[in-house]
């Protein structure tokens, strides 16, 4: 496009090119015009039709195409916006798009811009709940085996739903007939385009608190209820929002769910713990009859005095009986005490005689025995005889070792060298301390020791 070429004010387009009465464009005025045109005459438009396209961009935009049986148009939802619509696009899907036309000069077409977007009709919602809920279903959430037993009395009963409708009055006024508690509301919006997202960040939060109660006296309820009055199929939609589902079965806290009146059913419904027909009777659920409780304590307290009196008297005339057959007491300890009289006299002269052996028997022992003095006196008499032929063999020890020393001084004496020198013999060595033995191992000018019997000598070989 040639902006100096083609000017773009509207006087200059509306002049004829000679020898034509018709104004030529450009082609970018041309799409401006357009554009403008289409975005005045359709400022807010209501399409419906099947998604038959939808493509997800990296930028975040969502691109799409609706179709009927005669045309296409291209749709466009902007990253901003794509959040915020309460149904999330996909193919096949028959939906009512909301927003505004606009066009598209670099591929020369026109594309609605969306800026809302609902099932269009009952028929076209269930299919996609059907299709939501086997898709769920197939990843596990909806498992019995991941259900979990209610606590039998709560003492803290966590409840989402809106602050300002008649649920949560409902469920405070059977909670306080039934058995008062405490009750912590999260309040949410249960309608619209934002209460998914509400209700499930509710229900994480309640998991989220700590176990036992912080410094605002605050902590995780034992039980949870989720629940909204009842309402068309578009009005419980949030509870059929796969966020909602999935926060449901991740909750760590038992959950009921209480969503529209008893014919209604969503998803949660699936994924929750409980489903209770309306809030009403999620209380009732959530805690028992305090009066109820109370009687039957009572009753239990009165069936187990009767049951204490009953036993009283089995045992007691069971003792009576026991009593009739083992009679007197007293009768029956007299034969015995006579015996234990018998056993005690029996006892002492056994006692008597037994002394009398014992003393004998010390009296033979002690004539057998011999004084300590003549003890003493034979063990000093062997003392000494022992004494004696120790030093003996000593003395006999001492001189085989005598003689035999003196044999071998004899013999040393003998062997030694200077024994040898005395006899008129030399021992010569050279300067190295070598014992000379030949005249061929000195030379001449060596120095010589010479040792005699009686010393050393220092000599010089002259030749």
């Amino acid at each position: 496009m040639n902006k100096t070429t083609a000017p773009s004010s509207p006087s200059l387009f509306d002049t004829p090119r000679p020898g034509s009465n018709l104004p030529e464009y450009s082609v970018g005025d041309l799409s401006r015009r357009l554009k403008k045109t289409v975005e005045e005459t359709f400022g807010l438009v209501r399409v419906r039709g099947e998604i038959s396209d939808c493509k997800v961009h990296s930028s975040g935009h969502v691109y799409m195409t609706l179709k009927d049986e005669t045309a296409v148009l291209s749709v466009v939802c902007w990253r901003g916006q794509v959040g915020k619509l309460a149904v999330k696009p996909a193919v096949g899907m028959e939906v009512v798009c909301t927003g505004h036309l606009t066009t598209y000069p670099g591929q020369s077409k026109y594309q609605m811009v969306v800026e809302g977007m609902a099932l269009a009709g009952i028929g076209a919602l269930l299919k996609m709940l059907e299709e939501r809920k086997k898709k769920l279903a197939a990843e596990g959430l909806f498992d019995e085996s991941r259900k979990r037993a209610l606590p039998f009395l709560p003492e803290v009963i966590g409840v989402v739903t809106s602050p300002t409708g008649a649920v949560i009055r409902d469920i405070l006024h059977r909670l306080a007939d039934r058995f008062p508690r405490r009750v912590l509301l999260w309040p949410v919006a249960v309608q619209g385009e934002v209460a998914a997202g509400q209700i499930a960040a509710a229900i994480t939060g309640f998991n989220a608190m700590p176990a036992t109660s912080n410094a605002a006296g605050l902590r995780r309820p034992d039980i949870l209820i989720v629940a909204r009055g009842g309402g068309s199929v578009e009005d419980l939609m949030p509870f059929n929002e796969e966020v909602v589902v999935r926060a449901a079965a991740a909750s760590g806290i038992p959950i009921i769910s209480a969503v529209g009146h008893e014919t209604d059913t969503t998803l949660i419904d699936f994924a929750a713990d409980r489903r209770a027909p309306t809030p009403t009777a999620a209380a009732e659920i959530a805690v028992p009859v305090r009066a109820d409780l109370l009687q039957q304590l009572a009753g239990m307290d009165a069936r187990a005095q009767q049951s204490m009196r009953r036993m009283l008297v089995e045992r007691r005339e069971r003792i009576h009986l026991l009593s009739r057959a083992l009679g007197d007491p007293a009768r029956a300890l007299e034969p015995l005490a006579q015996r234990l009289d018998e056993r005690a006299d029996r006892l002492q002269n056994a006692l008597l005689v037994f002394m009398d052996r014992r003393r004998g028997l010390l009296r033979e022992y002690a004539g057998r025995l011999r004084h300590p003095r003549d003890v003493v006196q034979v063990a000093a008499q062997r003392l000494v005889g022992l004494m004696t032929r120790q030093q003996a063999a000593m003395r006999d020890v001492l001189h085989k070792h005598q003689i035999r020393f003196e044999k071998m001084d004899v013999s040393l004496r003998h062997l030694s060298p200077r024994a040898v020198l005395g006899r008129g013999y030399a021992l010569v060595q050279n300067a190295s301390g070598q014992v000379v033995t030949a005249a061929q191992q000195i030379s001449k000018g060596d120095v010589l020791s010479v040792e005699f019997y009686d010393g050393k000598k220092q000599v010089r070989a002259d030749d």
